[in-house]
């Protein structure tokens, strides 16, 4: 058995939480979450978290549960849309947040596990985006330039892996959760599926067991929808 298999995502996350810590974790709004190990941190009871991913959940789901237990205290996002409990806690001074526009995002996350420290994109010059930070010019074009991002930990949802921390993502859960899972000192995968080493085909694999240091098979999962949008229905 693999010494990065452990039995539930409580262990998994044994001993690497502390109070002030930067966590990124991956997903997409609700998809490809790694939802048991956001409990697992919420139980952790860590607290004054800097998180950083795509956003902060919703009512009841995915790394809301951790803000609403008062744990973070700083969120690096590019959507913080429908979520009211980081509304009033931002407008009370209580939580700070540091806005990106999503590409942006992805690639200081992407950067930072390149060990690239910095780069000049031109998304956000002439904007808020932009204040204080450094600008600079190319070939007639002003840029602005965004230093990359790590953290202590990154927590990554997989459809599938092995027991050497191999991993397959599934559809829009690549958005996020393979630039995440270079970029932290230790990186912890669920998985909805383990199967055998050797079973995943070398050229299908998204994120190298090189990166992954735990690995935790997720226990159940359900398919939230975060705004049902539905057609009515033509009179016959």
């Amino acid at each position: 058995m693999s010494t990065k298999l452990y039995p539930d995502a409580h262990s998994a996350l044994r001993g690497l939480t502390f109070d002030g810590m930067t966590v990124m974790a991956g997903g997409f709004g609700l998809c490809g979450i790694p939802e048991n190990l956001i409990v697992g941190l919420r139980d952790s009871g860590a607290k004054a978290l800097t998180i950083i991913g795509n956003n902060v959940g919703c009512d009841n789901h995915g790394m809301w549960l951790v803000l609403a237990n008062g744990q973070i205290r700083r969120v690096v996002a590019s959507y913080v849309g429908d979520n009211k409990i980081l509304e009033s806690r931002f407008i009370a001074g209580d939580i700070e947040i540091e806005f990106n526009p999503q590409g942006t995002l992805a690639e200081r996350i992407r950067a930072g596990g390149a060990g690239i420290p910095a780069f000049f994109t031109r998304t956000g010059y002439g904007t808020m985006v932009a204040e204080g930070k450094e600008t600079r010019e190319f070939g007639g074009e002003w840029y602005v330039m965004e230093t990359g991002l790590t953290a202590d930990i990154a927590l990554v949802k997989a459809w599938k892996g092995d027991p050497e921390g191999n991993l397959v993502y599934r559809r829009t859960a690549r958005n996020f959760n393979p630039m995440i899972a270079t970029a932290a000192k230790v990186t912890i995968a669920e998985v909805e599926e383990l199967v055998p080493a050797g079973t995943l085909d070398p050229d299908a694999i998204h994120t190298p067991g090189i990166y992954v240091q735990r690995l935790v098979v997720g226990a159940h999962y359900d398919k939230h929808i975060e705004r049902l949008t539905t057609r009515k229905r033509e009179a016959n």
